[in-house]
């Protein structure tokens, strides 16, 4: 099983906190819908005989794609690649660009997921992240969305410097009274070279609280699992049967395709990473280049990747793995390092999967980084 990703580096404005490549200008769209599906092409090879079970529009704004871009991009798919008879097709878009009219096209499409960008319910967050969207957009497209698609995924941002605990059990509450299937949840994370870092910095507004995060984290969790919610993966929640096959993919570490500027691949043992850059990605594709880097993975960089996604899911690291696919000397190296955290009840082993306790959640990332090994080879 291997995926397609395919970035659409276009936003109609720059949210305060994205760090995501993307242009707020659309002059060169058509040239890039062109460049995509180009791409597609060019590396049809290198899946050859491998059946794609998933493909995903991620961006930027995908919606921003009209639904005869999208249906051509979904076309150039199975025209280079073998399908599967049953893929998910997964469309990342904002509520602002989901009309009833919108969402209905979109039923003509072979698009069967949804995946919104709501982040809050409350228009005074709406307007500190700078979303295009407000509050009734908000759920006037969930009322809409629901009605025609089943399978669908909406974000949310929890950390916000001014909201309350109140607030967040109701942006969670609210998400929750139209069905939704599957919820993704961040916490705001301030990254260099945004909006909001200059703001902090400035002291225009305040830091983010790691331990309000961390609390809202835990208020998220408890809600949605006493509704029935499965937590199987750090920022994701899904009712069963609703897990995104997409993402569950990458974290079980199978291979990927990423088309467009700034997208990533991964075949195993190989990782690239496209040009972050529209003008130049759109030149080397249509003089028949692929404007990718590659980075040959040793095994050291194999095992921390393994460590590092395993211990955000449900699944954990198995131990039997490691030692099959890295040896005794790194089963044994996870088991000495994983020991204090064993201690501290941040870490426990079960089934021989060494998984993180209730506790140890919302610090998986940074014990992950503390059984590391370092890359001598």
């Amino acid at each position: 099983m291997s995926g397609i990703y395919i970035h659409i580096p276009f936003c109609k404005q720059a949210c305060h906190y994205c760090d995501f490549h993307f242009s707020t200008s659309l002059k060169k769209r058509d040239e890039m819908v062109g460049a995509l599906a180009k791409e597609l092409e060019l590396r049809k090879d290198e899946f050859n005989g491998v059946t794609i079970e998933t493909i995903y529009f991620g961006g930027g704004t995908p919606s921003v794609l009209s639904i005869k871009e999208l249906q051509f991009l979904i076309e150039s798919v199975y025209k280079n690649y073998k399908v599967s008879d049953n893929p998910e097709i997964t469309l990342e878009a904002n509520p602002d660009d989901l009309s009833p009219e919108r969402i209905q096209n979109l039923t003509h499409t072979q698009i069967n997921r949804l995946s919104i960008g709501i982040q809050s319910f409350f228009d005074e967050d709406l307007k500190l992240m700078n979303r295009a969207h407000n509050s009734e957009e908000a759920k006037n497209c969930l009322l809409v969305a629901t009605q025609h698609f089943d399978n669908i995924s909406v974000d949310l941002i929890y950390g916000i410097q001014n909201a309350t605990n109140t607030q967040w059990i109701q942006n969670i509450e609210t998400a929750l009274s139209y069905n939704i299937p599957h919820i993704s949840c961040y916490a705001l994370t301030v990254e260099p070279n945004t909006a909001l870092a200059s703001f902090i910095k400035k002291g225009i507004i305040d830091d983010v609280n790691d331990e309000k995060a961390q609390e809202q984290f835990y208020i998220l969790k408890e809600t949605l699992e006493n509704k029935g919610f499965v937590h199987y993966e750090l920022s994701n929640f899904g009712k069963e049967g609703f897990f995104s096959r997409n993402n569950s993919a990458y974290w079980q570490g199978k291979s990927y395709i990423g088309i467009g500027p700034s997208a990533h691949s991964f075949n195993g043992k190989q990782r690239g990473w496209n040009v972050r850059n529209n003008s130049k990605y759109i030149k080397a594709i249509q003089n028949g280049e692929l404007p990718i880097e590659l980075e040959t993975l040793t095994k050291t960089d194999r095992y921390n990747e393994y460590v590092m996604i395993g211990l955000r899911t449900m699944w954990g690291i198995s131990i039997a793995k490691v030692e099959k696919d890295f040896g005794t000397v790194f089963k044994d190296y996870l088991l000495e390092h994983a020991n204090a955290y064993i201690n501290q009840h941040l870490l426990y082993i079960d089934e021989e999967h060494l998984r993180v306790t209730k506790k140890g959640q919302f610090l998986s990332d940074g014990i992950a980084s503390e059984l590391f090994k370092l890359n001598l080879s």
